[in-house]
């Protein structure tokens, strides 16, 4: 077995002294100090470019800072490394050596005993419960699971400080949630974990985070400190035209201080203000005054995503995109039927893909369509716009409803594939020149649009770059706005956002919506629940089904049963406790951990169920500091939903 560090004397298990890291004339990481002790979670958020990856390598032993002292627990970096387990943003083992070949060859390079190596390789399997799929190879596994295969390849050297570089990226919410759910309780255990998300709901299951930003640390705290230090509350305010109202709350926002964001969601938009009691009524007298009637129906706390892009902004940086060029809006189709599908369904042989699916998208609307890894979304999205011929049911398309095929349909959609969007040995701007001689855009507009696109992705001046060497968020803007330089009357997106950090997420969704007003119909598959709330309507599917659709308030209210959340002194043992099969809440899917916070969803009524839930924490000697109901979020409803649908029977490809 290898020595351990933890009887050494420093008192962190991290430590982070002036690191700088400089490539040539670039300086990636400017002196940046921070030191994480034993047992904690720590989150490093911030924008594409910031300097995230380039400090996990150092910390992971794997390059050398430029100057600095990184050390982990009094060790240097470099020579720590038999006791650092390293995720890296890409998936990093072999597709094609099964679950366990890939276990056994991780433990024999990290120099494990073969004992070891089927002890832990069993013991993680099993708590990802994974140790049905030991036999499947690593290439034929969901994203989620890939995830999972990784951590269980990472830990089985039984490292002591786990470094974690957006291990999450293009993973379901259920397959999230189970791998939060282990990282706290291997926190727990005394092992010391660093991640970077660009999921800031996810940053919120850290006990504490520091947002990066061009090679900077700009803040540090836990998730409660970092919102509490905005200083503003965030209103969320219902009304008839939402594209009218952001354009005016936007313009108040940019001339006055007294409202400091407005982000416009499918039902709904949130301005955030410091006096929330000011605000509101800046809010109705502006909108007022437009005939616009208003209703300002919940006050809350922001959200940590509010508190990244004000911090941001507070120093300059934004994403703001040039408008869109496009001279074919599609205003006169609004209202009309864009998307169709009656009892779609699809076999593959013996397995049914998709089940009697029936959904109606009609122009100038956003419909999310949301389900975990294997739930048949993309298989339903090929079938829609005519990639994929259906086993049975019928589908329109733009006006047709016999070939979809056809070279008039071609032209009328634009589809952003999840994986497959641009050709990696192409340069920017010959994959621009290819999808607009492919998708038909004249050549009097051709130029204009490619300078939109590179304008919008932030890559202008960079039009020779090889479009493989770009960072998932960035290729994915370019892939973004290749997709929609024809203008497409309908337009398909799977997961055109995975891996985007908040700032570039926000001019996806800016840009989408625009497109909508213009007329455009649009279907959307996501993974991050928080955007989802941007879509229209929703639709979720389970096992090839669709079994639940409304707007994100109505999906929402259409749940039944109370949300609670308690903060607690002992968060992981109150999780464990609320889980196991005796208690009040008997299904371990209805209790969530974050940070020192519980989520806790009861059948009961709010009063009854908080009370219950304090009485057999306070029995098991686990102090309850605050409890009280909060509003489900889409990801708690898209766990319910998932649940429920398991209970029936519905299960998915890999259950």
């Amino acid at each position: 077995m290898t020595p351990s560090l933890s009887g050494r004397a420093s008192a962190a298990a991290i430590s982070v002294v002036g690191l700088k890291k400089r490539y040539g004339a670039v300086e990636a990481v400017r002196g940046i100090d921070f030191e994480v002790p034993k047992g904690e979670i720590f989150g490093l958020i911030g924008p594409d470019g910031a300097g995230k990856t380039t400090t996990f390598q150092i910390l992971a032993g794997v390059m050398e800072s430029t100057s600095g002292k990184v050390e982990i627990f009094g060790e240097a970096a470099r020579d720590a490394r038999e006791h650092t387990g390293y995720l890296t943003q890409a998936f990093s083992l072999y597709p094609d050596l099964t679950v366990a070949e890939n276990i056994q060859y991780i433990g024999d390079l990290r120099r494990v005993p073969q004992k070891e190596i089927d002890e832990r390789g069993y013991k993680y399997l099993s708590m990802f419960d994974m140790d049905r799929f030991t036999d499947r190879l690593a290439g034929r596994l969901s994203g989620g699971m890939k995830q999972k295969l990784a951590l269980a390849c990472a830990l089985v050297a039984q490292p002591q400080v786990l470094l974690l570089d957006e291990p999450t990226t293009g993973v379901d919410p259920v397959s999230r949630r189970e791998f939060w759910d282990t990282l706290a309780h291997l926190a727990d255990g005394g092992l010391t974990i660093m991640v970077a998300t660009p999921y800031l709901d996810e940053a919120e299951r850290c006990h504490r985070v520091a947002l990066m930003h061009l090679g900077e640390i700009r803040e540090t705290g836990t998730p409660a400190e970092l919102r509490a230090g905005l200083g503003a509350k965030r209103l969320e305010i219902h009304t008839s035209n939402l594209a009218k109202a952001e354009e005016i709350l936007s313009l108040e926002s940019e001339q006055h201080n007294e409202i400091l964001d407005v982000q416009r969601f499918g039902d709904r938009l949130d301005v955030i203000a410091p006096d929330p009691v000011r605000g509101k009524a800046i809010v109705e007298e502006k909108l007022g005054a437009a005939g616009l009637a208003c209703d300002v129906f919940r006050i809350d706390q922001p959200t940590l995503e509010n508190t990244f892009v004000a911090t941001l902004r507070a120093i300059g940086q934004d994403v703001q995109a040039k408008p869109y060029p496009g001279v074919h809006p599609h205003q006169d189709l609004r209202g009309q039927i864009a998307i169709k599908a009656t009892n779609l369904t699809k076999h593959f042989g013996a397995f049914t893909a998709v089940k009697d699916v029936n959904i109606t998208v009609k122009y100038g609307e956003i419909y999310g369509l949301l389900g975990a890894n294997g739930a048949g979304k993309t298989t339903t999205i090929k079938m829609l716009c005519g990639l994929l011929g259906p086993s049975s049911g019928g589908m329109e398309l733009a006006g047709e409803s016999g070939s979809l095929r056809s070279r008039a349909v071609r032209e009328r959609i634009g589809y952003m594939s999840q994986k497959f969007s641009l050709y990696d040995d192409l340069s920017i701007d010959q994959n621009l020149d290819f999808f607009g001689g492919v998708y038909g855009v004249p050549k009097e507009e051709l130029a204009e649009k490619k300078k939109w696109v590179m304008d919008f992705s932030g890559l202008t001046g960079k039009e020779d770059v090889v479009t493989g060497s770009l960072p998932g968020g960035w290729k994915q803007r370019v892939a973004f706005g290749a997709s929609i330089m024809h203008e497409p009357s309908v337009l398909f997106l799977d997961e055109p956002t995975s891996g985007v950090d908040p700032l570039a997420r926000r001019a996806f969704w800016r840009m989408i919506n625009q497109l909508a007003d213009r007329g455009t119909a649009i279907l959307v598959t996501t993974h991050y629940l928080e955007e989802a709330e941007q879509c229209n309507r929703l639709g979720f599917m389970v096992a090839g089904e669709l079994v639940a659709e409304g707007t994100p308030h109505n999906v929402k209210s259409a749940q039944g049963g109370h949300l609670i959340e308690l903060i607690v002194d002992q968060p992981q043992r109150a999780a464990d406790l609320l889980r196991a099969p005796l208690n009040a809440t008997g299904d371990r899917w209805r209790v969530s951990l974050f940070g020192d916070r519980l989520h806790v969803i009861t059948d009961l009524d709010a009063e009854t169920g908080k009370r219950q839930t304090m009485a057999t924490l306070a029995a098991a000697g686990i102090g309850v500091s605050d409890a009280y109901e909060e509003p489900y979020s889409l990801e708690d409803v898209f766990i319910v939903v998932v649940e429920k649908a398991r209970k029936l029977g519905k299960v998915g490809k890999e259950d």
